[in-house]
């Protein structure tokens, strides 16, 4: 009788969690009720284990997070767009076969007998990344106390946490290490933006991708660009029939463009605008410009392999009586070869300088003379608003004339030499004359 009571409880229990993780992963209560009582038969585990019930709930929430993974690809539209091969990443590996070549072909031949040729393939495993997330304690005060569900809410924010590095991560690695034929990589030729600091995108740039695609025969359904927020924003400024076309769904889809399908995405990778080189993975994208990916997702994998909840009951702490929990999840995505891949880089805008000496002194008498002036070829003025000297151009050279000082006091005054192209690039001189 009193097993039977136990079992009730337990039954009881397990409704209540399992109707309130469901909804988490857009699944009704009555399921989550179902299913976490089967999940509980299933391993074998009726008798409650303290606070959390960790021998029941370890798995079912594991198995949440699971269905969670695979599910919340949905609203990364291009993400999901790549073919999953989850069905093969068994011990979190996949394994491809290298192909080794084809077979020679001869034409008009009159040689025999045949040689006889080996292709030779072989086996490339790829080892899916492993994604853990820092445990969270959650203390039995915290339990008794709140009116929400703390586990409930960590758990997500848990789940959600390693789906955004998952993503990030998927796109770094999509993204091509460097500019070559397979992999183009070009840059924003657009107006100075962002405070004159990098050059914006425009539908030319687009379309000069559509173009390395076209030429290297990327066939036309199933091409995804991945614009990098600053981009969206760039067209959204300078480009009325992208703004009229503007769409943010849950899916992230935009409008197509020149046979690519648009999503916009926040964490594009970073590239060194002069080496036109992909910055790595975690390193610092400090003094690099963000990029937007262009892929054709035949080409892509992506796989998630297994998932582990971690959990640790307040009772097995009694001196501090909290409940730790975390996760461990394994994925992948990769470009299947190093093809069909492409970026477009936001353009450093670099401000021009002026070269040339910063102070000049005068006698008393006045005199005449010439200073260097290095604008790297740039058009260049000069102004003056002192009445008692004089600047003009002369060979590349300012040549001042201060006429003679009359006064006891010094005098202090100044020229401005400013670029044409630039006016807000300028370099003042400093003239000091002496008194008399």
């Amino acid at each position: 009788m009193k097993k039977l009571v136990l079992i009730m409880i337990v039954v009881l229990v397990n409704c209540f969690a399992g109707a309130t993780i469901a909804p988490m992963v857009d699944l009704s209560p009555v399921v989550g009720a179902i299913g976490l009582n089967g999940i509980s038969v299933l391993f074998g585990k009726l008798t409650p284990s303290g606070t959390l019930g960790a021998g029941v709930y370890a798995e079912a929430w594991t198995g949440f997070m699971t269905k969670a993974f695979r599910s919340s690809a949905e609203s990364i539209g291009w993400y999901n767009k790549i073919k999953s091969f989850d069905q093969y990443a068994e011990n979190d590996v996949i394994h491809f076969i290298n192909i080794g070549g084809d077979p020679t072909v001869l034409i008009n031949n009159t040689t025999y007998p045949l040689d006889v040729q080996t292709l030779t393939d072989t086996d490339k495993p790829i080892a899916l990344d492993k994604y853990q997330t820092l445990p969270t304690a959650i203390t039995d005060d915290e339990l008794y106390a709140i009116s929400y569900d703390k586990m409930a809410s960590v758990i997500e924010r848990h789940r959600d946490a390693i789906s955004e590095k998952i993503f990030a991560k998927a796109i770094h690695a999509i993204a091509p290490a460097e500019n070559t034929t397979a992999t183009p990589v070009i840059l924003t030729s657009g107006d100075a933006v962002d405070a004159g600091t990098r050059k914006a995108i425009t539908r030319a740039g687009i379309i000069a991708m559509k173009k390395k695609f076209d030429v290297a025969k990327v066939p036309v359904t199933g091409r995804m660009l991945v614009l990098c927020s600053d981009h969206v924003n760039d067209l959204l400024n300078t480009d009325q029939k992208f703004a009229d076309q503007y769409y943010n769904y849950t899916s992230g889809k935009i409008a197509n463009m020149y046979s690519f399908e648009v999503y916009e995405y926040g964490e594009n990778p970073y590239y060194n605008t002069s080496t036109l080189d992909k910055i790595a993975w975690a390193a610092s994208t400090s003094g690099h410009l963000q990029a937007s990916v262009a892929f054709y997702a035949p080409r892509m994998m992506r796989a998630n392999g297994s998932t582990k909840t971690y959990l640790s009951e307040a009772k097995s702490d009694p001196t501090n009586q909290q409940n730790l929990v975390n996760f461990r999840h394994y994925n992948i995505c990769l470009p299947l070869k190093n093809e069909a891949i492409g970026a477009i880089v936001s353009d450093a805008v670099v401000v021009p300088t002026i070269l040339t000496d910063e102070a000049i002194e005068f006698v008393v008498a006045g005199a005449t003379t010439n200073r260097s002036v290095d604008t790297g070829g740039l058009a260049w003025t000069i102004a003056t608003a002192n009445d008692w000297l004089t600047v003009s151009k002369v060979s590349g050279k300012a040549r001042c004339v201060c006429a003679a000082n009359a006064t006891s006091e010094e005098r202090i005054g100044k020229y401005t030499i400013s670029l044409v192209d630039y006016p807000e690039v300028t370099k003042d001189v400093t003239i000091t004359q002496a008194g008399s």
